[in-house]
């Protein structure tokens, strides 16, 4: 069932969401070659304590750290270690919020120190592919509108769609429906309607989209071990469109 928010509800949501929006940027400026995963995770767990939140993934169905760190060819999922990040790569961070009840949720994929301009192009596309669905987020129009908008971006760009995750509604609970693909063809699934909180997330490889769930049983990695981007904004649907909350 999906639960439709009231408005002041979608206030206590997007108060959460600005503070993994502003922790994320924090992270953003902070990483660097040298650092470890842990380090990250570290630093966003101290922000989000002082800025009156609690981690919405720190016992989440186990998983033992507040920042999902993915690194290179991990899709989602990574779990904060010892690996020290070096200049070259990239790294996803994830991150959920708790206020007052209700949930955030934010990802984005950086590079560390100096990159090549084809890393740069599957992140470009990748978050391009973000904002083309957060714009089909219309009262009236079909869930699956988001998802075809996310596909028509990635695909013609040579990149592949992961399929074996999806995005989610999101509210009193970290996950809500409805589900929310990246994939498929547009005008099908419920209406979009007034209320409803999305967090809307394509994760994007640059070679097959299969992917494969590591022996810790959380870190997922392409299965041909090609690079993966993640992007995943927060987004409430309103009569007048879609209103990021993840932002600062």
């Amino acid at each position: 069932m999906i639960i439709l928010k009231s408005k002041a509800e979608v206030e206590k949501i997007a108060k959460a969401s600005r503070i993994v929006a502003s922790t994320l940027q924090a992270l953003k400026a902070y990483v660097s070659p040298g650092m470890t995963t842990l380090m990250l995770d570290t630093f966003a767990e101290k922000r989000i304590i002082e800025a009156g939140g609690i981690p919405a993934f720190k016992g989440y169905r186990n998983f033992p750290a507040t920042l999902c760190v993915s690194v290179n060819e991990e899709v989602v999922h990574g779990i904060p270690s010892d690996k020290v990040l070096k200049d070259g790569d990239i790294v996803g961070m994830d991150l959920g919020v708790i206020v007052d009840g209700f949930y955030g949720d934010a990802a984005i994929t950086v590079p560390i120190g100096e990159v090549d301009d084809e890393i740069l192009r599957l992140l470009d596309v990748t978050e391009k592919s973000l904002y083309a669905g957060i714009s089909q987020g219309l009262p009236g129009g079909r869930l699956s509108d988001i998802s075809h908008a996310v596909q028509s971006t990635v695909e013609p760009q040579g990149y592949s769609i992961v399929t074996d995750f999806v995005g989610h509604g999101i509210g009193r609970s970290l996950h809500e429906e409805p589900q929310i693909p990246n994939f498929g063809p547009k005008g099908k699934g419920p209406r979009l309607k007034e209320g409803m909180v999305l967090a809307i997330e394509p994760m994007v490889n640059v070679g097959k989209p299969e992917v494969e769930v590591l022996g810790d049983g959380w870190t997922a990695v392409s299965s041909d071990r090609s690079l993966s981007a993640h992007f995943e904004h927060t987004v409430a649907i309103t009569k007048d469109g879609p209103v990021i909350l993840t932002q600062v």
